[in-house]
């Protein structure tokens, strides 16, 4: 099991501020800042971002930037033009369907229910040097589920990053475990009393 180097998850200072500032919390479990990441996107912030994740992703030398739709596109797309590298990102499709592709089954912690990622033959080849990019890392299952594809396609991945990451859940101990090392630009500790608590605090 690989221990992911501590520059990788430095804090970038302009996310913590708006989590701390800005995030809501439902259930004790699930943190919303979809006002700027996911649901609404605000390009200047995002490019801060996906450009800050490109540059601690930079030392691996990626062939592409992979992720899943819908949410790690914008992130990833950001982070892929900064490298210079293509964006490849996982389709989503119902369970049930097994489309000529590299797929796996992911349950999704926050909405219920699962669903299969697929990627394309043609776009996954032996040999490539591959970088995941998505917007949170929670349980993992997800990456986990994209490691899995690019190593059935013979191809390896040198690193998984974040936007945030919820260190109370076990993601980032499964992809390490996968000797997968784990970037992220926010780590939030814990939930107290509804509030967001982040790492070092």
């Amino acid at each position: 099991m690989i221990t992911s180097p501590p520059h990788l998850s430095l804090p970038f200072p302009q996310l913590l501020t708006r989590i701390q500032n800005e995030a809501t919390v439902l259930d004790e479990q699930i943190i919303k800042i979809d006002h700027f990441l996911n649901h609404r996107i605000e390009p200047s912030f995002m490019t801060a971002m996906g450009r800050e994740i490109a540059a601690r992703l930079a030392v691996y030398k990626p062939d592409l930037v992979l992720t899943a739709e819908a949410s790690g596109i914008a992130p990833g797309l950001v982070a892929a033009i900064a490298l210079d590298v293509p964006l490849v990102y996982a389709k989503k499709y119902a369970p049930m369907i097994e489309p000529p592709a590299y797929s796996r089954i992911v349950p999704s912690p926050t909405k219920g229910g699962e669903t299969r990622l697929v990627i394309g033959k043609r776009y996954l080849w032996a040999g490539a040097r591959v970088v995941i990019v998505d917007d949170i890392l929670s349980n993992g299952r997800t990456s986990q589920a994209l490691i899995e594809m690019v190593r059935e396609a013979q191809a390896e991945v040198f690193a998984a990053a974040f936007i945030m990451e919820k260190r109370f859940k076990n993601g980032r101990e499964m992809i390490e475990a996968l000797d997968v090392p784990v970037a992220t630009l926010a780590q939030v500790a814990r939930i107290e009393a509804g509030k967001v608590i982040m790492a070092g605090q």
